[in-house]
Formats: C-alpha cells, structure tokens, sequence
C-alpha cells in the first residue's frame, strides 16, 4: 500500500492533506501491520480527513460509520429485510417451515450496514468508525469481533470473513474513555493543533490566494485565542474558513475592525467572542 513513511506523506499532500511526521508514520504502520488506527484529538483537525485522504491516495471505497448516541447492530453490523421476507413467507404458503426459513435466512435478504460492507468484497476499502466516543459503551463490543478477526458472525448464515481486510480508521473526541480492549486492538494516534509553520502551509494550500503575510498574522492570531480559557478555541477548519473570509471581505491587514467583524467565524460561542474581544492584543502578536 505505502513504501515508507516518505510515501506516504507525499501522497497525502497530493490530495491536500499535509501530514505530521507523526501522522505519516502511524499511517504507514497501521497500513503495514494491518492494525486499526484509532485517532484521538480535539474538533476540526482532521481526523475524519485523515482517513478521507488515505481512502483517495489508496483508491479505495471510504464506507462511514457515524457514530450517534443510540447507534446499534441494526445501524452498524447488519439487519434482515422483514418487509421482503414476509412477503416471501406470504408467497410460500405451500412450503414447509423448514423450507421457508431456510430461503428467507440466506444472502438475499440481509441488509449489510457499515461493519458488514466493509469485510465483504474483494475491492480496496477504508472503514472510517466517526466519533466512536458518541455511541454508547455497547457498541465498542460489535467492534471486537470485527477489529480483531475482521469477521462478524450471523447467526443464521454463520462467520462472515473478510477475503481483503479494509484499512479501518476509528476517531474520538475523547468525550468519553473508550474501553481498554478497544484500544489494544487499534494503533493510537493523537493529533492536535498543528504548529504554527505546519498551520502556515495549510492555509497556504487551502487559501493560495491570501498574502502571505496576513496569512501569517492570521495563524498568529488564532494561536493566541487557543491560548485562552474559551469555551470552545478555534479549530484548523475555522482557520481556514477565516483565511477564506479575510479574502472575501477584501482585508489587507488583521486590525481590530476586521477581527470585530469576522470573530463569529471561528468563535461560536458568546461568551467566548466577549473573552476574546476583551483580551486580545492584536499588538502583542
């Protein structure tokens, strides 16, 4: 899949992804170990990109679990169409039961969700398990079977095994403590806000046409709010999305008008926008 860790961080850059060192060495372990990347870390860094990247550099199908609070088999695994076999009993009144049940518990009427899609096939797949820490603590046991064996078991067509194992990356928010036997099974990989340089680039990449100087003090600026007691500081996204205003609005220079014009971008919280407002020195950095 990947050649060395200098693949691939090049390959992630063609689709715009710019990697870490540490990233990039995860990446090309979990793929050369065939381990389960977990990857923890705050909102909007890209961790859910991380895993859309590998799936373009890998040509590979991304098939999407989101996690909710409330997700569980029928949404994950797999669930049995019951209209399509009732209506097969319906049509098989002259069968007997054995016969029936044997005909509507076959391939045909299993509906496969994420965990099952991904393990079926023999085409190139990434299993993206979004914001594991949202789904309630049963789930991470439908996860065992699947991350361990890459199988999962019906109990009326047996074990289903995986002919090509997918590259499976799980995210969290770190809401809540996943399990320990989640874990050991996953290779971890925490990323958080990227430095200032690395930042610089992005937006270099995902905003060209912003100078590169505003693009600068913009990076400088957004570093000094996540050093604040915010509710929520701005995440890499944000950043991007105020680099995208600043051009909008046609601003040459991040002075305290453009800020008090344009803070609700990367805040949304009133009471962090009135800390900000109150405790940014613009001159300071």
């Amino acid at each position: 899949m990947f050649t060395s860790v200098d693949d691939v961080t090049a390959r992630l850059a063609e689709t715009g992804y710019l990697a870490s060192p540490a990233v990039a060495t995860t990446v090309f372990l979990a793929a050369r170990l065939g381990k389960p990347l977990l990857v923890e870390g705050p909102a909007g860094v890209g961790k859910t990109e991380l895993a859309k990247a590998v799936a373009a550099i890998s040509d590979a199908r991304l098939i999407r679990l989101q996690c909710y609070e409330g997700v569980d088999e029928s949404r994950a695994l797999y669930e049995w169409n019951h209209a399509k076999q009732l209506l097969r009993i319906t049509a098989g009144r002259d069968e007997t039961w054995d016969e029936t049940r044997t005909d509507i518990f076959s391939e045909e009427f299993l509906l496969s969700r994420p965990l099952l899609t991904a393990i079926r096939g023999d085409d190139a797949k990434v299993l993206l398990i979004d914001e594991m820490d949202k789904a309630d603590v049963e789930v991470e046991g439908l996860l065992l079977e699947v991350l361990s064996d890459f199988q999962v078991t019906v109990p009326e067509l047996g074990t289903l095994s995986a002919t090509r194992r997918p590259f499976v990356v799980l995210t969290s928010n770190a809401s809540r403590e996943l399990s320990e036997a989640l874990r050991r099974r996953c290779l971890f990989l925490h990323i958080g806000f990227p430095e200032e340089e690395l930042e610089r680039r992005i937006v270099a990449l995902k905003v060209p046409e912003l100078d590169a100087v505003l693009a600068e003090s913009l990076v400088r600026v957004v570093g000094a709010l996540r050093a604040m007691d915010l509710r929520k500081v701005p995440s890499v996204a944000e950043t991007v999305d105020w680099a995208r205003t600043l051009l909008a609005l046609g601003a040459d220079r991040l002075d305290e008008e453009v800020v008090r014009q344009s803070l609700g971008v990367v805040l949304k919280h009133q009471e962090d926008v009135a800390t900000a407002t109150a405790k940014l020195d613009l001159d300071a950095v």
